[in-house]
């Protein structure tokens, strides 16, 4: 998989999947920009990566992010590659569940996500190529206890998703998602042992997932490999939930 000549926008790239992300493509010496809301994150990923480009920004500025994509493909020098990693949670039940954080999960997770697709894809008409990747989640398939908000948002970005690739397909713009169960991460770090062994109960390869597993998957849908394959999501979740 020759991935060395190709540009590469990650967003969310300061979390365990995004870092997962950025390293893999590096090791396949893509020109990468990352990007997030974490500052100090992003510059220890220069530091780490000597050749990878940053670049802060808030996903909630959905009036900048036709020009934060400008800016990102002048950088870039061309965008090949979009993948939208970033997402946010605010978990409650849903009858305690605000309409301030309904709205909150949907715009960064599901409209910010759409707006990052929409203008990259104008880019990307005028070369009649390229991939865009879309991080969704297993909750999007199955539900989750107190993330209405977070698995509504997901399995939207499956549905446009689809029809992104429907009217792109012929301009050999490839659209497809990702959608990882639960992954080892920060996050997954701080759960209890109790509830940690019930959740691996439910797992057959009765492990947590790595986010290797996710940027491995990546870089598949972002070769030539995957040239004939739009609108589809893989699953990387151990046997967790078989479509």
């Amino acid at each position: 998989m020759n991935l060395k000549e190709k540009k590469i926008l990650i967003t969310g790239a300061t979390g365990g999947i995004g870092y997962s992300l950025v390293k893999k493509f590096h090791e396949f010496g893509s020109t990468i920009l990352a990007t997030g809301t974490n500052e100090i994150k992003l510059d220890k990923l220069k530091d780490e990566f000597k050749n990878i480009k940053i670049k802060p920004f808030k996903l909630d500025q959905h009036s900048q992010i036709g020009e934060f994509i400008d800016s990102c493909y002048s950088e870039l020098d061309g965008i090949d590659i979009l993948i939208n990693n970033a997402g946010i949670t605010l978990d409650n039940l849903s009858i305690r569940l605000t309409e301030e954080n309904w709205k909150k999960v949907i715009d960064i997770n599901l409209t910010s996500t759409f707006l990052m697709c929409k203008q990259t894809i104008k880019k990307m008409l005028k070369k009649k190529q390229g991939k865009i990747i879309n991080i969704t989640s297993i909750v999007a398939h199955t539900g989750n206890l107190g993330q209405a908000n977070y698995a509504a948002s997901k399995a939207g970005i499956i549905g446009f998703s689809k029809s992104l690739a429907i009217e792109y397909a012929k301009k050999k713009i490839n659209i497809n998602c990702i959608s990882p169960g639960f992954i080892k991460t920060e996050m997954t770090d701080k759960i209890n042992d109790e509830f940690k062994n019930i959740l691996l109960s439910k797992i057959p390869s009765g492990e947590l997932g790595k986010g290797e597993d996710v940027a491995n998957c990546a870089v598949f849908l972002a070769s030539e490999m995957s040239d004939y394959i739009t609108g589809e999501t893989i699953h990387v979740n151990g046997g967790m939930y078989m479509a």
